[in-house]
């Protein structure tokens, strides 16, 4: 499966707010732009961490009940979010990676560390093809 990972490099916010600090984390991610004007995406990330604190079986038929919205929409987000590797899928529920919210993010680091790894060894390789040496 591919994974994209989007990091931008955005000021945190200055109080302290769950709320306010996942929308930064979700934006940072780039999970939370362009069209979501809503901001959609945030509220499906706070209604899962609410949902798996307090029973661990999340669906997005659960999100969407709970958010009021249609189950495409949430599916749509749900994608972008399995895509970049902060949920998991299993049949019909949803799953933080790691089991937290610090644990995925942690995977993900992991994950484009490997991916950086891969890359440095292929430029390489290039490099070593095209008689360019590293400084």
């Amino acid at each position: 499966m591919s994974r994209q990972i989007i990091l931008l490099n955005l000021e945190k916010p200055r109080e302290k707010d769950p709320e306010k600090d996942l929308h930064w984390l979700c934006d940072s991610f780039g999970l939370s732009s362009g069209r979501d004007v809503e901001n959609t995406a945030n509220q499906i990330v706070m209604t899962l961490l609410d949902n798996i604190a307090e029973n661990e079986r999340v669906s997005s038929e659960m999100i969407a009940e709970a958010l009021g919205i249609n189950l495409s929409r949430v599916n749509h987000h749900v994608r972008n979010l399995v895509k970049a590797g902060l949920v998991y899928r299993e049949k019909r529920l949803l799953y933080l990676r790691g089991g937290s919210l610090k644990a995925a993010v942690h995977e993900m680091r992991k994950d484009s560390e490997r991916m950086f790894d891969e890359l440095e060894v292929i430029a390489s390789e290039i490099d070593r093809q095209k008689g360019i040496s590293n400084r």
